[in-house]
């Protein structure tokens, strides 16, 4: 008996062991059947909305002076000749009246000499330097003038404010740009690319435009490639892209950042598997293909052009063959692929199996119990001492 316990308990051993080798090589994952069909390789780059070519003013002072009044903010909207900042008055009055006297002497001393050659006193050479004067008294006075008309800065266009580095009180010379207005209706996209992606880009190229970082954020439409620019930014070391996108979901707003997949190839019929499938092992790739009975088989596939959510796959992997997706990084090869469940759906496949065994404790607790409550029974010879007690006293009174 103690020989054959112990073989029934090491066979329940061995079975229990089966089992969780059982369950721990199966992996509950998604699958796809590869069938060919049509795609475009993308390169995907971060980039920020500008204002176009043209369409953008940047205004300073026209000579060294104080900021008198500022009449505008970053981000507020302007008309075109509206005053946006201005600056003080008299330094600029005084060198237009400056250059009024020197152009009025001028003109009188010219006048004289003219006289006086005219008598055969001067020489016709001072009468052509006294001209000479004049003449550059005249671009003086025209000079001041125009640097007088500029010394209250109006915006050329009709836009928006994207800067303002102007404060009241503030002095300022020509080479510090005060405020800069922008035709928010004329932006482009500036997408940064490497140099070695540079080379995959052409002009005309179909741009997909999103919100954000990445692909996943707000779709805003579908661009054109304009511009490839041919040197490389000395700070960040990328190439600039520009797109243009004449219709957009809604405005763009300059400054926004967009990620923009850029089109650099398509093929009529090509094997796609989502990115999610490949599983890396340095500097190859790997997928899962599953087989007839469920079973999967690591195989190394060669990787062509990939987008923000699938890849190419030109080598490895043909049409009609079933590869995971979902829990690749999970499936281990030989291992056997169960279709992953849900909440709902494991709870209805636990109703009429394991259910009840999980609420056997439930259940059962009442009859843990019975011992408690049947211990009363036990006691029932202890009650019935006494009745022997009186059967037997009744039967001593006779």
């Amino acid at each position: 008996m103690w020989l054959a316990a112990v073989i029934v308990g090491a066979a329940a051993c061995k079975a229990k062991e089966a089992e969780k080798e059982a369950e721990h090589a199966s992996v509950a994952a998604k699958t796809i059947v590869v069938a060919p069909q049509a795609f475009t390789e993308t390169l995907g780059a971060m980039g920020t909305v500008a204002a176009r070519p043209g369409h953008v003013a940047t205004l300073s002072a026209p000579a060294q002076a104080r900021i008198a009044k500022v009449n505008v903010s970053p981000g507020q909207t302007v008309q075109a000749d509206q005053v946006l900042v201005e600056l003080e008055q008299a330094p600029f009055q005084a060198a237009l009246q400056s250059a009024d006297a020197a152009f009025a002497a001028a003109e009188q001393a010219h006048q004289r000499l003219q006289r006086l050659a005219g008598e055969g006193i001067v020489a016709r050479k001072e009468v052509e330097q006294a001209a000479a004067d004049v003449a550059r008294a005249r671009a003086d006075v025209a000079a001041a003038r125009r640097a007088e008309q500029l010394s209250i800065l109006r915006s050329p266009i009709a836009g928006v404010v994207t800067r303002m580095t102007g404060t009241l009180g503030a002095s300022v010379d020509p080479s510090q740009p005060l405020v800069e207005i922008a035709d928010p209706t004329m932006v482009d996209v500036l997408l940064a690319i490497t140099p070695s992606e540079a080379g995959r880009v052409r002009s005309g190229a179909r741009v997909s435009l999103t919100a954000g970082q990445a692909t996943g954020g707000e779709a805003l439409g579908i661009g054109t490639v304009t511009d490839l620019s041919s040197t490389v930014d000395t700070a960040t070391r990328s190439v600039t892209v520009r797109v243009q996108a004449p219709t957009t979901r809604r405005p763009l707003r300059i400054g926004e950042t967009i990620f923009g997949a850029i089109a650099v190839g398509s093929r009529a019929s090509a094997i796609v598997v989502p990115l999610e499938s490949l599983v890396p092992e340095g500097d190859e790739f790997h997928v899962f293909v599953v087989d007839a009975n469920g079973v999967a088989h690591e195989r190394e596939v060669k990787v062509g052009g990939k987008t923000s959510t699938s890849a190419e796959i030109v080598e490895g992997l043909k049409a009609g063959e079933r590869v995971v997706t979902f829990g690749a990084y999970a499936v281990q090869d030989s291992a056997k692929i169960v279709p992953p469940t849900t909440s709902g759906d494991s709870a209805k496949s636990e109703t009429p199996e394991e259910a009840p065994a999980k609420g056997a404790p439930a259940k059962g607790a009442p009859a843990k119990s019975a011992p408690a409550k049947s211990a009363p029974a036990k006691s029932a010879p202890a009650k019935s001492a006494p009745a022997k007690g009186d059967s037997s006293a009744k039967s001593k009174k006779p």
